[in-house]
């Protein structure tokens, strides 16, 4: 019988989640991260989708670096918003934060998240070493 995957935690600079789970785990060599828009307090950022797609974006760089990797070693980028209207500033946004060969990535219009004033999240995957 086969051993089932070590999951690991990354630890962030994000606050501690009152849910119960990681900002991050890492198993077999791959990083699995959801990211939103709140800043070191825990709070969700006001100033709209642009605010609020970079505050996400700097939060997964930055849980990548914590992780020992940059947004260089992203795999599959799941983008997730409230209104279509929104997916050009997160694109805009998101194109200063990777380069070419670029992540496979989808965008997936909600009709919200668990926080209301939410209009972003972002579901990663990357390449880490094992």
């Amino acid at each position: 019988m086969n051993q089932p995957a070590t999951i690991t935690p990354v630890k962030t600079n994000l606050p501690t989640s009152k849910a119960p789970l990681e900002w991050a785990v890492t198993a077999q060599g791959i990083l699995f991260t959801a990211q939103i828009p709140i800043d070191a307090s825990g709070q969700v950022v006001s100033g709209g989708i642009e605010a609020q797609a970079r505050q996400s974006l700097d939060n997964l760089k930055d849980t990548l670096h914590c992780a020992g990797v940059g947004m260089e070693a992203l795999t599959q980028v799941l983008i997730y918003v409230t209104d279509r209207a929104h997916l050009g500033a997160v694109n805009q946004a998101y194109a200063e934060y990777v380069q070419a060969p670029y992540p496979n990535r989808a965008a997936i219009i909600v009709s919200g998240f668990a926080r209301e004033e939410m209009l972003v999240e972002i579901i990663a995957y990357a390449a880490v070493a094992k």
